[in-house]
């Protein structure tokens, strides 16, 4: 097996990113290179989040998710995951939902948490719009790069 050669530079570089973008955590691959760069990021009440969410309050935006997600990602207003972690659409269990199906967003405006390595991260709208459709569940584990919403 070739010796893995580390890029200080290059980590620096990714460390900037990650403190310029407010991200958690940062991956990257290069073929069988892989890099990932996270940092601690201070949440308000992450012990609230633990709790079960209820069926009843994520019944709604999940009759919304309709289409498959291969076809959400191509559509332009598509919002996706910047990190894997656990999406949750609640800011803290019993209290409603971020952002409902028909709401009008403004850029950034939080739609939704992810929690990663016990940290968690506000989603912001990328640009103002309307909420067409929310694709996940409450409290559903989510990849790097996957469909979460689409604001048009």
């Amino acid at each position: 097996m070739a010796k893995f050669e580390m890029d200080t530079e290059f980590i620096r570089l990714l460390a900037k990113l990650l403190e310029e973008t407010n991200l958690g955590e940062i991956e990257m691959a290069d073929g069988d290179r892989r890099i990932r760069v996270a940092r601690p990021v201070v949440a308000a009440a992450p012990a609230m989040m633990a709790a079960p969410v209820t069926a009843a309050s994520a019944a709604a935006p999940v009759a919304a998710a309709a289409p498959a997600a291969t076809d959400a990602a191509k559509n332009p207003g598509t919002v996706k995951s910047p990190m894997v972690g656990t999406a949750y659409l609640l800011p803290e269990p019993g209290k409603p939902p971020f952002v409902h199906v028909g709401d009008k967003v403004i850029a950034g405006q939080t739609l939704l948490i992810i929690e990663a390595m016990k940290t968690f991260n506000p989603i912001k709208a990328p640009k103002a719009g309307v909420l067409k459709q929310i694709l996940i569940d409450n409290a559903q584990p989510v990849e790097f790069g996957e469909p979460l919403m689409i604001v048009e």
